[in-house]
């Protein structure tokens, strides 16, 4: 078989490769015409960062079987396009999270005793002893955004050296946290009790911003520290709390826009110690996302499965035109149980009834996960999601009956944290048509598209009045809407398809109304708010 390496990785991989009797071209620097012809008659592509793997790249390699990724990110992959030609996308997750942890230790340590400051006053001949007053980090409390691999990882060095550790992910189990000697507590606590602050969570619409001015002041007297993502911490704010005193310090080593620009304010700060993205730059972690996708390469080539594969489900290829529909159901009521769901979920169950308990649903289910991790992890797909809700301590079910009394069949999604839940059903009208038809025990019949709004209400005159008349005062257009209730005059939920989202000014005033209990947004990705950017790791 032919390897085309077209981004440099640690010569392990391509030995490993070679030794197994493979044929490795590398090509590097290359892209349009001279990539199209190159891969023309390779069997497997190895990229970093560097080469956007497109549609016309798959239309010009009709042998390709895998494209590896050597490390996490793969936004400079056409998955789609990918899965349309039979092709295996794989990455390699688990490479860099030593590196990224240690990284993050080194930084939290420079940031408290200003050890790249001192080490540049020094070189220049002053010795500065007495202008450097640093923090142990012994004692202190360590305030931990986003508790996945990294996370848990630093929380691990840290915490045996004293730091007492709070953290907020409202997808860790509880269990889990306790396994690592971590409080779990809301963003705000958070930051509120940290010294020490660490941020390690996706760059996504949600995260985005995230830590700006307002979450700043609440670590006040701080540090901050980030070697996850650019854009999750608003750079100005993050300069102006430094500069004005609010923070103590900051560590930065990935920016919204990289290379980061000469100008940044972030440059200009005594007090923030900056490096340029090194977070998975180390020897080891480079050899070992090389030998990863080495290995996952090995496998595509011997028909066994991809340990990290982006787009391959497993199941049986006959069995799959049955099963797939009812894959993006299962995602879609994920993704609405758990914005509907307001604790910290520790539990997912996935119920099957009528004709699709009959079928392989283990994909299903894992896209059902998919739908609930979505917003948390760099790459959540159906591949990896059941490993992602291990790793979080997340109990997952299944189950299956025969019996339907009113569906052919019926995909039920409930998220929990052992005392509460949600759970929203989904079923497959005539023609593959998704519709969701209960939420939270209410019958409903919602097309899950674009922007739903939620509201949970009394029953009582002119609720229906008020919710469109503040949509319409709002600019919001109603697409569709279902209205249902337990009983007369008693509880009832309606739900909308609205072509926007609703602005917070307008839903505090439903909120606001006596007869409203509970108003909820619901964003699903497939309409025309959907925001398809991304980020890559190195």
């Amino acid at each position: 078989m032919k390897v085309l390496v077209t981004d440099p990785i640690a010569d392990a991989g391509l030995d490993r490769l070679r030794d197994a009797g493979h044929d490795v071209e590398t090509a590097y620097d290359i892209e349009g015409a001279a990539l199209r012809d190159a891969v023309a008659d390779a069997n497997a592509l190895v990229v970093r960062s560097g080469t956007n793997v497109t549609e016309d790249v798959f239309e010009a390699a009709s042998d390709l079987v895998i494209v590896g990724r050597a490390g996490i990110g793969v936004d400079n992959i056409d998955i789609d396009a990918a899965t349309d030609h039979g092709v295996i996308v794989a990455n390699a997750p688990e490479g860099n999270v030593r590196a990224a942890a240690e990284h993050t230790v080194a930084m939290s340590f420079a940031a408290a005793r200003s050890i790249p400051q001192a080490h540049t006053r020094l070189r220049a001949g002053e010795w500065a002893k007495s202008d450097y007053l640093g923090t142990e980090l012994n004692a202190k409390t360590l305030g931990v955004v986003g508790l996945g691999r990294v996370g848990q990882e630093v929380a691990k060095r840290l915490g045996s050296l004293g730091m007492e550790l709070v953290a907020y992910d409202p997808y860790i189990g509880q269990e889990r946290a306790d396994q690592l000697g971590a409080e779990l507590v809301d963003f705000e606590a958070c930051l509120e009790r940290a010294d020490f602050l660490t941020v390690h969570t996706p760059l996504t619409p949600e995260t985005e911003g995230m830590i700006a001015e307002d979450e700043l002041e609440l670590l006040a007297g701080g540090y901050l520290i980030n070697c996850a993502r650019g854009g999750v911490v608003d750079e100005t704010a993050l300069a102006a709390a430094v500069e004005d005193g609010t923070l103590a310090g900051a560590a930065v080593d990935v920016f919204a826009d990289e290379p980061v620009s000469p100008d940044s304010p972030l440059l200009a700060l005594d007090d923030v110690v900056v490096t340029p993205h090194l977070g998975a730059s180390t020897e080891a972690a480079q050899e070992h996302v090389a030998t990863s996708i080495a290995d996952q390469i090995l496998a595509a080539f011997a028909d066994e499965p991809v340990a990290n594969a982006l787009n391959a489900p497993s199941i049986d290829e006959s069995a799959f035109p049955r099963v797939q529909p009812y894959v993006e159901l299962a995602e879609t009521a994920g993704k609405v149980a758990a914005q509907m769901f307001d604790g910290r979920i520790s539990e997912v169950r996935v119920r099957y009834e009528g004709d699709i308990a009959d079928e392989d649903i283990e994909f299903v289910t894992a896209s059902g996960l998919k739908g609930v991790f979505e917003p948390l992890e760099w790459q959540v797909n159906a591949v990896n999601a059941p490993k992602i809700a291990e790793e979080r301590g997340i109990e997952v079910t299944e189950e299956k009956t025969r019996r339907s009394e009113d569906f052919q069949s019926l995909v039920t999604v409930t998220v929990g944290d052992g005392e509460d839940e949600v759970g929203v059903c989904g079923t497959l009208f005539t023609g593959d048509d998704p519709r969701i038809v209960r939420i939270d025990g209410y019958r409903v019949d919602a097309v899950p598209h674009g922007q739903m709004l939620v509201v949970r209400n009394y029953d009582r005159p002119g609720v229906l009045g008020l919710i469109g008349t503040v949509l319409g005062d709002s600019d919001v257009n109603i697409a569709g809407m279902f209205n249902g209730r337990e009983t007369l005059g008693g509880e009832a939920m309606t739900v909308y398809n609205l072509d926007s989202s609703v602005p917070e000014d307008a839903a505090g005033e439903i909120r606001a109304d006596e007869r409203i209990i509970e108003v909820k947004q619901i964003t699903l990705g497939n309409g025309e708010d959907e925001d398809t950017d991304a980020t890559a790791d190195d």
